[in-house]
C-alpha cells in the first residue's frame, strides 16, 4: 500500500548505519594497542633516596617548658614621702646598688635633728642626776644624809639612763627611715617599667614601683613523668642516666634552636601525685638578653652519650591514617610501602626501630610523584645534602 514501509526496507536503511558503528568500534581497539605499547614503554621516575645506616645518636625527647628568671625583685618604698626622683630609664640595665628612686628626705631629716636634740638632753640630764647621786653617796657615807635621798639619787640616774637609751633607739630609727627614702637595685638584671611617675604620694601600700628580674644566666623549668624518664634512659641503661649526662636545648617559638645549651642544676624532691611527673629545672646562659623570663618553649632532654642507631631523615617519614610509613625501593628499582616506629629524635633525623633495614633506601625527593609498584630511577642524596 502506498505510504507504508515494509520490514524489508527498514531493515536496509539500519544497514548502513550499522555498518558506520562496527567500523568505529573496529577503529576504537586499533588503538587501544598503541596506549597499552606507550604504558609498558613509561620511563622510570626520577626521585632522589637516602640509604638507611647506623650513626650516633643523641637521644632527644621534648618537653614544654618555661623560661623563669634566676632572681626576681619587686621594688617597693618603705616610706610614706612624695616621689621625688626617678633615675634609670625603663627596660635598661642595672647593676647591684645604683640608686633608682629618691623620696623626699626633708621629713626625715627634721626626725633625725630631732632626735638627736632629745639625745643631747637627755644626756644633760643623766650628767646631773650621776652628779647627784655621787654627792648623796658620799654624804650618806659620812652620815651627813638620810638613805632614803640616795636610794630617790639612784632612781633618777636610772630613769635618765633608761630615757637617753629610748632617745638613742629612736634616733637610729629616724636615720633608718631616711636611708629608706633611697630606693637601691638589689640584684644585677633589667629593670621593668616605672609604675608611679615622680611626684606621686608613695608608701609600702603602693604596691611595686618597678620590677628587676636578673637575666643572665636564667633558667627553664618543666615536668618529666616516670615513664619518660624511663624512656629516656633506655631498659639497659638505666644506671648511666644521670643528671650530669643530660644536655638540654630549647626549641624556640620559631622552630629555631637556641644555640646555648643548658645543665639541670636542680630536680624537685616530690613527684605531683596527679600527673606522675617530677619538676626539672636547667641553667642556661643568656648573654644575648633571648630568653626572657615568662616565654614558653620547648625544652629537649638529650644525653650527653650519643649511641649508634638507625637514622631516617625526616623528609622520608610519610604519615597516615594507618601510622607512619617511609616509600622504600627495592632492588629491582619499584616503590614499596614499609611501616615504620621511629624513636628518639636527633634534629632532622630519627631513630628507625622497625620496619627497615641498614642499607636500605628511601624516597626523600619525588615522594608525590610516585605510588606503591611504580618503578623509579633512584639517585642518593650527596651526604652533606
Amino acid at each position: 500500500m502506498p505510504g507504508k514501509i515494509t520490514m524489508r526496507q527498514s531493515v536496509s536503511r539500519l544497514l548502513p548505519i550499522i555498518a558506520l558503528f562496527c567500523l568505529a568500534a573496529l577503529s576504537g581497539c586499533e588503538q587501544s594497542e598503541p596506549q597499552t605499547v606507550a604504558k609498558a614503554e613509561e620511563k622510570p621516575v626520577p626521585v632522589t633516596v637516602y640509604r638507611i645506616e647506623k650513626r650516633e645518636l643523641g637521644t632527644s625527647t621534648a618537653f614544654t617548658g618555661r623560661i623563669e628568671a634566676a632572681d626576681k625583685v619587686e621594688l617597693r618604698a618603705r616610706v610614706d614621702g612624695f616621689l621625688e626622683k626617678r633615675l634609670f630609664s625603663e627596660g635598661a640595665d642595672v647593676k647591684k646598688g645604683d640608686l633608682l628612686f629618691v623620696i623626699e628626705k626633708a621629713p626625715y631629716l627634721a626626725a633625725v635633728s630631732e632626735a638627736k636634740g632629745a639625745i643631747e638632753s637627755a644626756q644633760a640630764t643623766l650628767t646631773r642626776t650621776e652628779q647627784e647621786y655621787q654627792r648623796q653617796l658620799s654624804l650618806t657615807k659620812s652620815n651627813v644624809s638620810a638613805q632614803a635621798r640616795l636610794e630617790d639619787a639612784i632612781a633618777a640616774r636610772d630613769q635618765a639612763r633608761g630615757s637617753l637609751a629610748q632617745l638613742k633607739a629612736r634616733l637610729e630609727r629616724a636615720e633608718l627611715d631616711l636611708s629608706y627614702t633611697d630606693i637601691f637595685a638589689p640584684i644585677d638584671g633589667r629593670i621593668g617599667r616605672s609604675q608611679l611617675s615622680v611626684g606621686n604620694f608613695v608608701g609600702p601600700a603602693s604596691g611595686t614601683l618597678a620590677m628587676i628580674v636578673s637575666q643572665d644566666p636564667i633558667y627553664v623549668t618543666f615536668s618529666v613523668t616516670q615513664r619518660e624518664v624511663l624512656a629516656f634512659c633506655g631498659k639497659e641503661e638505666r644506671k648511666a642516666c644521670r643528671e650530669e649526662d643530660a644536655v638540654i636545648r630549647l626549641r624556640l617559638a620559631d622552630g629555631s634552636i637556641y644555640d646555648q645549651p643548658g645543665r639541670i642544676d636542680f630536680v624537685d624532691v616530690t613527684v605531683n601525685q596527679g600527673t606522675d611527673a617530677v619538676r626539672l629545672r636547667a641553667r642556661f646562659p643568656n648573654p644575648a638578653r633571648l630568653l626572657v623570663d615568662g616565654q614558653l618553649v620547648s625544652a629537649l632532654l638529650q644525653s650527653a652519650t650519643p649511641q649508634m642507631a638507625l637514622t631516617i631523615p625526616q623528609a622520608a617519614i610519610q604519615v597516615d591514617q594507618s601510622g607512619t610509613f617511609a616509600l622504600a625501593v627495592n632492588a629491582e628499582n619499584k616503590v614499596e610501602v614499609r611501616r615504620i616506629e621511629l624513636g628518639p629524635a636527633d634534629g632532622a633525623s630519627y631513630a628507625v626501630t622497625s620496619g627497615l633495614a641498614e642499607g636500605d633506601l628511601v624516597v626523600t625527593e619525588g615522594v608525590q610523584k610516585v605510588r606503591p609498584g611504580q618503578l623509579v630511577d633512584p639517585a642518593q642524596a650527596s651526604p652533606g645534602a
